[in-house]
């Protein structure tokens, strides 16, 4: 039942409804007659309640937020433009302009666009400005002439060089390993990977820090009860701020190597499972870009992302693989190496790069159609010293045999005894490389002749796995096995051991 009260509320409403919109009809028909206006003294603006007043509003038209733009679309409308500079030392010009290449190619997958490249012929790099006064002097003409706004220098410049070179050029400088460091960065994806690259932007930045102003000013200090001066909490030199943020980042650094030495323990322990299990391990080792993720695709079939740049594999992956004979091992996928890689990284990822260090055989894979595939088979050798990994068997894998030059290829094969030409694009190859790996893997140490029961296949199925299978007969009494398997399996074997029982192998 509706009140007096709504009643006579609903009422007024509508009557106030009503005269608006005769209000609306008489302002319409004088604005026609007036050509489409309204009659001045007749209106004095829109009004708004309190509410509404004090509301924020949106104004159209202004925001500048790219709608549907794609990460390599917002790559390229970000690009930094950057000129390339190198002091030419020792060897060839042809090895200095290789050299500049690679680092236009290390630019460009860290999302930069290339407008010049200049080298210096010195015979060392300049203790001040790296290329010389005058030489740093004509490189800001280039920059202003070019509207660079980085220059990126083909090795590692030290404080004062990066800070002098600046003041000459009064853009951004980036030497070799920074430029490095940026693309590790954009690339790691695990939590270990981006541990590892922190730690080592922070070695890097740490003897770089740079103070203006109040960072070299003193803070309070603490000074004790004897102590004269300006009260409580404020006797004593106190430090600077540019020594606080050394100190906070040499603190941060030992928390992540605390963090990357717990997350080792993990690999550690998967590692010493496929040990007591006796499962051979292979290592993909090379430099990057070299084609070593689409190597363990073919052999494996594991889906691992290949990409055509520089560092896109940073976290190791570790796969199942098959001999032809069916012998089983793991392959495992690692960092690709390049040039004058930094200390910083190798240190960084040493946990990383013990994959390589405890693997039974190395694929080192080169890149077949690069320019100077020598330098890059001892670039790696450099970073397998480091690790502590020479000790171990190697084999050269010379990738991209479709895209390589024929005298290139023949010139490896002499250099390397025992290298194999192969495709992993097209498959060329492959099976040449099997049957080099299964012959390569460390072999079972103990042969066993032995009657297995036909109740007892999972063992026949077990030496097939884990051992090499010598000969085999089937009979009316069993299997006849003669094969060479490891001594955990040959003691389960022993019962059914024909003589002699077991005969062991050095």
């Amino acid at each position: 039942m509706t009140s007096t009260y709504d009643t006579r509320d609903a009422s007024r409403t509508a009557n106030k409804r009503a005269e608006a919109l005769m209000d609306e009809d008489l302002a319409g028909s004088l604005g026609e007659g007036m050509g489409g206006g309204y009659l001045d003294n007749d209106y004095d603006g829109d009004q708004y309640d309190r509410s509404d007043r004090a509301a924020l509003r949106r104004v159209s038209g202004l925001s500048t937020e790219l709608e549907d733009v794609t990460e390599v679309e917002y790559r390229q409308l970000r690009l930094e433009r950057v000129v390339l500079v190198g002091v030419w030392t020792d060897g060839t010009v042809e090895e200095a302009e290789n050299s500049l290449a690679e680092l236009a190619a290390l630019a460009e997958t860290a999302g930069s666009e290339v407008l010049d490249g200049l080298i210096q012929r010195r015979d060392r790099p300049d203790p001040a400005t790296y290329i010389g006064s005058g030489k740093a002097r004509e490189l800001r003409d280039i920059v202003l002439a070019t509207g660079a706004d980085t220059v990126v220098c083909d090795g590692e410049l030290s404080p004062g060089q990066l800070i002098h070179l600046e003041d000459v050029v009064k853009v951004k400088v980036v030497d070799r390993t920074a430029l490095i460091l940026d693309i590790f960065a954009q690339h790691a994806k695990s939590r270990e990977g981006k541990a590892q690259v922190s730690l080592a932007q922070m070695q890097y930045m740490l003897p770089r820090l740079r103070g203006w102003g109040q960072s070299l000013s003193r803070q309070m200090g603490g000074g004790g009860a004897g102590s004269s001066g300006g009260g409580m909490a404020t006797r004593g030199p106190g430090e600077t701020k540019i020594e606080t943020d050394r100190r906070r980042i040499r603190e941060k650094m030992a928390k992540l190597r605390r963090e990357i030495a717990d997350m080792k323990k993990g690999r550690d322990t998967k590692r010493q499972e496929r040990r007591r299990n006796q499962v051979p391990s292979v290592a993909i080792a090379g430099y990057t870009n070299a084609g070593k993720s689409s190597l363990l695709n073919r052999l494996t079939g594991a889906g691992v992302l290949v990409e055509n740049a520089l560092f896109a594999t940073l976290d190791p992956t570790v796969r199942r693989a098959e001999t032809p004979g069916g012998r089983v091992y793991t392959l495992a996928d690692t960092v690709g190496f390049v040039r004058h890689l930094p200390h910083h990284l190798v240190e960084a990822f040493r946990s990383t790069m013990e994959e390589v260090a405890d693997a039974d055989l190395i694929l080192h894979v080169v890149d077949g159609s690069h320019p100077e595939p020598e330098a890059q088979l001892a670039a790696v050798r450099e970073v397998i010293v480091e690790v502590d990994a020479q000790r171990v068997p190697e084999i050269v894998v010379i990738n991209k045999a479709d895209a390589a030059d024929p005298d290139v290829l023949q010139r490896l094969l002499r250099r390397e005894p025992h290298a194999i030409v192969v495709s992993a694009r097209s498959g060329q190859g492959m099976d040449e490389l099997l049957r080099l790996i299964e012959e390569q893997l460390p072999r079972p140490s103990v042969e066993v002749s032995a009657v297995v029961p036909y109740t007892r296949g999972d063992l026949v199925s077990r030496v097939h796995q884990d051992g090499e299978v010598l000969s085999e007969e089937h009979t009316g009494e069993g299997t006849v096995l003669v094969a060479r398997v490891l001594p955990d399996l040959a003691a389960e074997l022993a019962r059914f051991a024909q003589a002699p029982l077991v005969a062991q192998f050095g």
